[in-house]
């Protein structure tokens, strides 16, 4: 497909809270998606910033995942660890995820694929509700936060694309 837009939204909620998504419409099928994104312990390999992903547990469909990140701000280097618990709703598209413990007081969305019509490729959608812990100024890193999304979209669809 030749179109690359991203559709992004950011929503302001009160204390330092932020509400992001982005949305990319792509000829990559949905089983190929799903796959990449269930493949915990690679992500760390396509996903910018991610420095580490490792699955911790599986029990059925609920997933207990580490991941750490990393990203330079004005020459320094600012790294957060999260565990996260997921859980995969396949038939429905939706891959859930929110905080367990972290470097974060929310941090929180889901990845949602859906099929579209005549089997034309997919759409993809990353939505993210994070709050910073105290003295993390989310309002600064808001711009890179959107960034980031769309870099997650593209690393994601081609990675399902090779």
């Amino acid at each position: 497909m030749k179109d690359r837009t991203i559709e992004q939204t950011v929503e302001v909620l009160p204390k330092g809270t932020r509400r992001l998504a982005a949305q990319l419409r792509t000829s990559a099928r949905f089983e190929d998606l799903w796959s990449v994104l269930t493949n915990y312990n690679r992500l760390s390999e396509f996903i910018p910033n991610l420095s580490s992903s490792n699955l911790i547990s599986r029990e059925a469909n609920k997933i207990k995942l580490k991941q750490v990140g990393a990203q330079d701000f004005f020459g320094l280097t600012f790294s957060a660890e999260v565990l996260l618990e997921l859980e995969e709703l396949k038939s429905e598209g939706i891959l859930r995820f929110g905080l367990i413990k972290g470097d974060f007081r929310r941090f929180e969305g889901a990845w949602t694929i859906s099929r579209l019509s005549n089997d034309l490729g997919s759409s993809l959608v990353y939505e993210l509700t994070v709050q910073g812990c105290f003295g993390m100024p989310v309002s600064l890193i808001e711009k890179r936060l959107r960034s980031d999304l769309r870099n997650n979209l593209l690393a994601v669809e081609k990675t399902a694309l090779q």
